[in-house]
Formats: structure tokens, sequence, C-alpha cells
């Protein structure tokens, strides 16, 4: 599996890194939580954008991220908007979406940014050559909160994501039960035991598939999401007791 290096960090290779999610609703209480997250100290920081009130506003949104940028000092950046048929808080068409990807592009603060599969493949592809010209890494992203997927369609998805020139490969699913869990463990392994391909990002969301966010060195995640306050998604733990969780695992693995 190929290594993804980020600032000071390298995905791919050791423990997941522990991304935390700013999702505050004005500047205010986003400047508030990205302090709080760089006090934390996890690897790095997700800022939902569709959960900020001002996001349409381009002079408001090129404001947050040249503060979230001095705020976090050199903590990687990832830039996300979800969209409300994943989850997220707001509606979006793709040109909308295109148009919020580039201006994040263009002003230079952020370090990744997330596409989703379903936005359209050609869409991801040319995102990804602008963001790769100026040196931000993409994270595509696929998110089912109904039910978790057969395995093929699975593979599928994240192989369509990695054709596309996405350098990170996100999926994350609704498990029925521990079986669906498993099926997502073996989806993850299949992907790392490659020799040539990019680094996955997989989770199964809610009580059951807790574990998937603690598990991931031992199957192949090379990211998990915790919490610093409030949680974007179903299942996240907090970051403190995770990075603990993941630290006894890697000892153990060694």
């Amino acid at each position: 599996m190929n290594k993804v290096h980020v600032r000071n960090m390298v995905l791919g290779v050791g423990m997941p890194k522990i991304c935390v999610p700013i999702v505050g609703r004005n500047e205010e209480e986003i400047v508030l939580q990205a302090g709080k997250i760089k006090e934390a100290g996890p690897d790095l920081a997700e800022w939902r954008a569709d959960w900020f009130e001002g996001v349409w506003e381009k002079n408001r949104l090129r404001k947050i991220l040249k503060l979230l940028r001095r705020e976090l000092d050199e903590m990687p950046l990832l830039v996300t908007f979800r969209t409300k048929q994943e989850g997220g808080e707001q509606e979006i068409s793709v040109e909308d979406y295109e148009e919020f990807l580039g201006e994040v592009l263009s002003s230079g603060q952020a370090d990744l940014v997330d596409v989703e599969l379903f936005m359209g493949e050609e869409l991801l592809t040319a995102v990804a050559e602008k963001a790769h010209e100026q040196g931000v890494k993409v994270v595509a992203s696929s998110h089912d909160f109904e039910k978790t997927p057969p395995m093929r369609e699975m593979t599928e998805r994240l192989r369509r994501m990695e054709k596309a020139g996405a350098d990170l490969l996100k999926l994350a699913v609704m498990p029925e039960d521990p079986g669906d869990v498993l099926t997502l463990f073996a989806v993850t392994w299949q992907m790392k035991e490659r020799k040539e391909g990019q680094p996955v990002i997989t989770m199964a969301m809610g009580g059951n598939g807790v574990v998937s966010r603690i598990a991931g060195e031992v199957f192949g995640s090379a990211l998990t999401f915790g919490t610093v306050g409030k949680a974007s998604a179903p299942g996240q733990v907090e970051a403190g007791e995770l990075q603990r969780m993941l630290t006894l695992l890697h000892k153990n693995l060694l």
C-alpha cells in the first residue's frame, strides 16, 4: 500500500491517525473548537463546512479558512462539505459543490479536501487534478447510513475512487450486526494487501461499529475519527480515549 504524506504526517503506515471534526455554526464556535482541538493534539482536524451558516458567502468562507490555519498552526486541515444525502447538514447542487471546492483550493489554506464519490467521478477527477497541482491531497468518500453494502460493491466503490485519482479512499457504512463489521474488515484487509494502491479509511458507524474505529492498524484503515466535544457521525469516540486504545493495540502488535 502506498503512503500519503501531509505536512509532518504519514498516512498508510503504523497506527491509524486520529482526525477530529470542527462543527461550529459560526465564526466564534469554529475558532473555539479549533483551539480546543489544537490543545488536545490529534493528528489532524476536519472542518465540516456544511455546518457553517456563512458557507455561501465567499468572504466569510475565506476568513474562516485563514482563521483555521492560524489556530491549527502546523496541524493538517481537511476541509469537507458533507452533502445532505450523505449525512451532512445542507443540500447543495453539483455546481455549487464544485465551486466550493474550487474556493477552498484557491485559498491555499487546506491540506486535504473531501470529495464525495457520488457527486460524480468526472468531478472527482477534475478536483483531484486541480488539488494535486497545488499540493493538496484528496480524500474520496462514500457513506451509507442505512446499511452495509455487499463486499463486492464496497470494493468496487473504493476502486472507483482510486481510478479517479484520489489519494485516500474513505468508506463509512452502517452495520446491522457484527457480521457486517466483519465484511467491512475483509474489504479493508483486501485493499491493504495490494502491493500498489492508495490507503483506505473505513469505518462501521453506530454502536456495533465502534470496534472498526479502534482496529484499523490490524485490518488496514489508515485514519479514524474521534471527538473533542460534538461528534459529526454516530459511534465516534472521544479523542483521548481513542488514542489510548490505539496505542495499547499498537504496542501489543509489535
